[in-house]
């Protein structure tokens, strides 16, 4: 018996789903952070390449060896991110004088607030389409099944990855982006409701998506220190074609495995998307995730330049932060979810979670140096996994308890919600950031964390809708 078949065999084929699904998420996660520490140096370098260019001919584009022109020039970008011309081992400023020769930091404030505007679009985009995309592919795939929609989305994250690594341009680089969206969006929705379709059982599933959460927590811890290094030491394109051969390799998998053009799927009639948006306990539920995902995108995109303008710190160290709020959310998901699920404590769970990254939040804004950083973060990361490893495996029960058991759409919802957070918290941050400062920015969203976690009350015992009731007792 060759490997394959054995693979194919009952027995292991629910195991190969978490594998499956391990590696979508990791990837669509990894997506959403690699970009985080690379964004504002690339940018920023090649603003400062047009307007190098720009005064020698209109309308030039930005070659290669111009950005390295700059990046090699001294007192600009990897020496500092010191205003043009400005070698910081001279400046009269006394403490860009004794700043560390790799040091990130600069006295363009106002170009950086611009680069934080772009950054944020930028990094709004993917979700965004996300957004857009998410419930139709809930739909479609309680029609046609999980195979076809999830071999798809690794095919569209190999070419839109691929394509991003060898893009200048910043258009360029926000349609791919956009585009990475879709794929996105075929790997998270088709794979968790694979998941739930294939774990019925409320203890086993709550174990599947534990497991499966560790990707999505190592493709957040792999994701920002991996970019910034391979950025720093190895350049742009390094990271992008890294996760293009993992998108290769997943998909590949998927496919030899479980076949998609030959698999015939006979999926049960869904519960419409309307009906499930009326439903107030899965608002609540989605509602908590946004809230919390909102914290960890308006850090990611305000608190590397925060950090270039107060902090001074490297290109590296700049992904490197991001590493305690991974492996914090990493431990979580594990330890909340197996807690919240063993002692039905979900929505507790979830309420403390809120509650602990809305504080946290707060305390950004207060931070002095890197070090403080580091410990805020992980206090972010143990929050916000505890919210996603309890209200995930609720959102399938609910299904269960309230409507008929097919999952596409309950989980397109649910990452609607998160790619609502991850646009808000990019689109607002640029802009208030510029307005009234960071420390306002990030109590502002602590707040709203604080006020919603009591919501998470509802969720304690919620009922069993009277058209269930009727199912269950004529079957």
């Amino acid at each position: 018996m060759d490997l394959l078949t054995w693979l194919r065999r009952e027995a292991q084929l629910k195991k190969m789903v978490v594998v499956v699904v391990f590696i979508a998420l990791f990837l669509d996660h990894m997506l959403l952070s690699v970009v985080v520490p690379i964004l504002p140096s690339y940018l920023y370098i090649t603003d400062q390449a047009s307007s190098t260019t720009s005064g020698n001919s209109t309308g030039s584009s930005v070659s290669p060896a111009t950005i390295q022109s700059l990046r090699n020039r001294s007192g600009i970008l990897d020496s500092t991110f010191a205003t043009p011309h400005q070698s910081p081992a001279f400046s009269s400023d006394p403490t860009v004088a004794h700043r560390p020769p790799d040091s990130n930091c600069s006295g363009a404030g106002a170009e950086l607030d611009a680069v934080n505007i772009k950054v944020g679009l930028l990094l709004a985009s993917k979700p965004g389409v996300q957004l857009i995309i998410n419930p139709l592919i809930g739909s479609l795939t309680d029609r046609i099944g999980y195979h076809i929609p999830l071999c798809a989305g690794f095919c569209i994250i190999i070419s839109a990855t691929t394509l991003f690594a060898f893009s200048s341009s910043y258009i360029i680089l926000l349609l791919v982006r956009s585009v990475q969206g879709v794929g996105g969006s075929c790997l998270s929705v088709a794979g968790m409701g694979m998941l739930a379709d294939v774990y019925k059982d409320g203890k086993e599933r709550g174990h599947a998506m534990s497991i499966s959460f560790i990707g999505l927590s190592l493709g957040l811890i792999a994701g920002a220190p991996f970019g910034s290094v391979m950025y720093q030491f190895v350049g742009k394109m390094a990271p992008f074609l890294v996760l293009a051969v993992i998108a290769v390799l997943g998909g590949g998998l998927h496919f030899l495995i479980f076949q998609p053009s030959q698999v015939q799927t006979k999926m049960g009639k869904g519960t419409p998307l309307l009906t499930l948006l009326k439903d107030p306990y899965i608002l609540i539920a989605a509602g908590a995730m946004c809230c919390t995902t909102m914290v960890v995108a308006t850090i990611e995109t305000a608190l590397p330049i925060w950090m270039m303008k107060t902090m001074c710190p490297s290109k590296w160290q700049l992904g490197i932060v991001f590493l305690p709020d991974s492996l914090s959310y990493l431990i979580a998901t594990n330890v909340c979810g197996y807690l919240s699920q063993k002692f039905s404590g979900s929505w507790l769970s979830a309420c403390i979670g809120m509650i602990l990254a809305g504080i946290t939040a707060v305390f950004f804004g207060f931070s002095k140096t890197i070090y403080h950083v580091i410990v805020l973060n992980a206090f972010i990361g143990f929050s916000v996994g505890t919210v996603d490893s309890s209200i995930m495996p609720l959102m399938g029960y609910l299904v269960d308890l309230r409507y008929v058991p097919v999952y596409g759409t309950v989980y397109a919802i649910a990452d609607v919600a998160l790619c609502i957070g991850f646009c808000i918290g990019p689109v607002i941050a640029g802009p208030i950031v510029a307005w009234i400062g960071f420390p306002w920015l990030m109590a502002m969203v602590g707040t709203v964390n604080v006020i919603y976690a009591p919501l998470c009350v509802f969720l304690f015992s919620p009922p069993q809708r009277e058209e269930r009731v009727l199912i269950t007792k004529e079957h």
